[in-house]
């Protein structure tokens, strides 16, 4: 103990105090720190955020670092380049982060990071030594670079040419910037663009924004906010049901459900209402982007046709397994947990040659310069929509044990209020509108943000204030990608396992209170419906359907309740299955089902709530306390989040609504 508190205390007050804020419980007889990536010695000190209102005007730092992570030896931690005069003076103002100007050729990043055991050098000329093919590639790796570009770009050209008539172009030019900009900043450093735009930033916005005086700056920022809502909101004609009256109801919706979370909030005095405001405006752009352009619809369909191709894939190792006829069922045991397995499995891949890290690092960036989270809040946040609640934790977990109160609320409440792509990709199979699916995944994010720190607000100060650090996983390092292919489906297996157990015994108990309260209401007279925990919760969500803008015809409102009642006491899937397949719900309003479908979008539920506790427990055991009191909290924020996407989606939806409705099939 006597150790690692010196440790502690030679690094400074500025990097002590967070420590001792979020539960830090040294080990006795140890003499370094067991989280490398929590030692002061190999962390860059900086100025916080939140120490400066001109920084956190203009969106904090916008740097991610990599940590050797979960490394227990001392001697393969790297070594860190600290400059002197950020030790000696601070930050330096012409650059914050005191780094140098790498292009990606240059700097080590996850993906370039040497996994063998025997070093852990990230210099740059022992990553470009090596023998065979991999040496070969890396020696002439411009060349390759080169004829990348060259073959994307015939590709893009040649499909303009092809296809100018039956297929749109969006997405081929997309794919080819995408491809083309990766190459470019290989070699180029990011930071020549990023210093540009931070110029423009601080010569237009902030410049407006300082001549605001303070006291004025989060009226106007919400006053301005909800004007782009209304003018987006009512200026298109009325189409069917989606009649301004309709929206004003979603939007009275909105700021009821913004109140009431202000109202019950832990800490009103220290709500970020940047984060709030931008969380929610981001979520209504994001909405009217897929909703109301054609390119964001073509977009968003293309990816949710991809995310609906892996099934394909999946059904064939089903079929192989069983039979042809068999892979073809419906079963949520034949079509979404061998999805699920294999989405992880090609996860892990990913992680392993560093595409993951660096476009969750990409993300996540974006994330915290925008909405004003810690590091690790943003990594969780941007990596939960594509490897699911709780394994996304993972990425952050040497900080886990060290987080807020708030930052934990965080991370479940992002968990509850969206799905995973790899269930994504197994609801899709049941006929739902496969672009509400995949934008209601990506509304989200912003969402869970904005409501978690209206309801539980950030009190302390975080270890990953100011900046967005991804710790390496040396623990799961795989040696190739056929290991990490083959740790991703053991992986795969334990969490599928993990999800059948839970939802077996969730939904087991559930049948048995509601059979017991069944039974008590016959002699009530209680029959039609019958008295069950999700009649009680569905007449209980009466006022929130009446809130999302659920057209009040056709008794729609009380069967959308039901619905979502039906989620959160059992699982969305069931909420899914009903909305697809129940003759109870086919006479259901174009309108309501696409409500419908948005606010079941989520994994807020019960049965979650045990898997959340279990895996965080599990990566913090002296943090369980604190996670089983948050829980509950964080579960209602998760699901008020995906309602108010599904609010949005009823302020936004016009001339495509023809393009969401699936009824079940009589």
């Amino acid at each position: 103990m006597a150790g690692e508190t010196n440790t502690l205390a030679n690094a400074g007050d500025k990097v002590a105090a967070p420590l001792q804020n979020q539960h830090h419980t040294p080990i006795a007889g140890m003499d370094y720190n067991p989280d490398p990536a929590l030692n002061p010695a190999n962390q860059h000190t900086h100025s916080h955020h939140h120490h400066s209102a001109r920084i956190d005007a203009a969106g904090g730092h916008d740097d991610a670092l990599y940590t050797s992570g979960t490394t227990m030896d001392p001697s393969l931690i790297p070594a860190q380049q600290h400059g002197d005069n950020h030790h000696a003076h601070g930050v330096d103002k012409k650059d914050p982060l005191n780094l140098p100007e790498y292009s990606d050729n240059e700097k080590a990043e996850a993906g370039m990071v040497s996994t063998g055991r025997g070093s852990g050098s990230t210099d740059h000329r022992h990553r470009e030594s090596g023998g065979g093919f991999t040496g070969f590639y890396r020696r002439y790796r411009p060349v390759f670079h080169l004829v990348y570009f060259l073959f994307f770009t015939g590709w893009w050209i040649a499909s303009l040419i092809l296809h100018r008539d039956d297929k749109n172009w969006v997405v081929p030019f997309l794919l080819w910037l995408a491809i083309s900009l990766r190459l470019f900043f290989y070699y180029v450093p990011s930071r020549y663009l990023s210093t540009a735009i931070r110029w423009v930033w601080s010569h237009t916005v902030l410049v407006v924004y300082e001549l605001i005086p303070p006291a004025f700056r989060i009226p106007l920022g919400a006053f301005g906010a909800l004007a782009v809502i209304i003018v987006g909101s009512f200026a298109s004609e009325e189409v069917a049901d989606n009649t301004r009256a309709n929206r004003a109801v979603s939007l009275f919706g909105l700021v009821v459900m913004l109140f009431v979370f202000w109202a019950t909030s832990a800490h009103r005095s220290r709500i970020n209402w940047r984060t709030v405001i931008a969380g929610m405006l981001a979520q209504y752009i994001i909405g009217l982007f897929v909703l109301r352009t054609g390119v964001g619809y073509d977009i968003f369909k293309f990816i949710a046709d991809r995310a609906g191709d892996l099934l394909g894939f999946a059904r064939q190792g089903v079929a192989f397994l069983t039979s042809e006829e068999t892979s073809q069922t419906p079963w949520f045991f034949f079509s979404v947990i061998p999805a699920i397995i294999f989405f992880i499995s090609l996860v892990q891949v990913l992680y392993y040659i560093g595409f993951l890290q660096w476009f969750i690092k990409k993300f996540a960036t974006f994330v915290f310069w925008a909405l004003g989270v810690s590091g690790a809040e943003a990594i969780v946040a941007a990596a939960t929509p594509f490897i699911g609640q709780g394994e996304s934790a993972m990425l952050v977990r040497p900080f886990v044990p060290h987080m807020t109160k708030a930052e934990l609320h965080q991370i479940m409440t992002c968990g509850f209020a969206t799905i995973s792509g790899s269930v994504l990709v197994g609801y899709i199979k049941l006929g739902l509108n496969a672009e509400a699916l995949v934008s209601s995944c990506i509304m989200s994010i912003p969402a869970s943000l904005a409501i978690s720190k209206l309801r539980y607000p950030e009190t302390e100060e975080t270890l990953t204030a100011g900046r967005v650090v991804i710790p390496d996983d040396d623990e799961h390092k795989a040696e190739n990608a056929l290991h990490a292919f083959a740790n991703g489906s053991w992986l795969g297996i334990k969490i599928g396992a993990t999800i059948i157990a839970s939802l077996l015994c969730i939904i087991a108990f559930v049948g048995l209170i509601n059979a017991l309260m069944t039974w008590w209401g016959r002699y009530l007279n209680i029959n039609d419906p019958t008295l069950t925990l999700q009649t009680i919760l569905g007449y209980l969500l009466y006022p929130v359907a009446f809130l999302l803008g659920v057209p009040r015809d056709n008794n729609d409102i009380l069967l959308v309740a039901r619905l979502i009642a039906q989620k959160i006491i059992t699982n969305e899937y069931n909420g899914f299955l009903d909305l697809t397949k129940d003759k109870t719900y086919a006479g259901l309003s174009p309108r309501s089902r696409l409500i419908a479908t948005y606010a079941l979008c989520g994994f807020g539920n019960i049965g979650s709530l045990g898997i959340q506790i279990g895996i965080l427990g599990q990566l913090a055991p002296s943090r369980g306390g604190d996670v089983s009191k948050l829980a509950v909290s964080a579960l209602i924020s998760g699901v008020v989040a995906t309602l108010t996407s599904a609010t949005v989606a009823g302020l936004v939806i016009t001339t495509q609504i023809t393009n969401f409705s699936s009824a079940p099939q009589s």
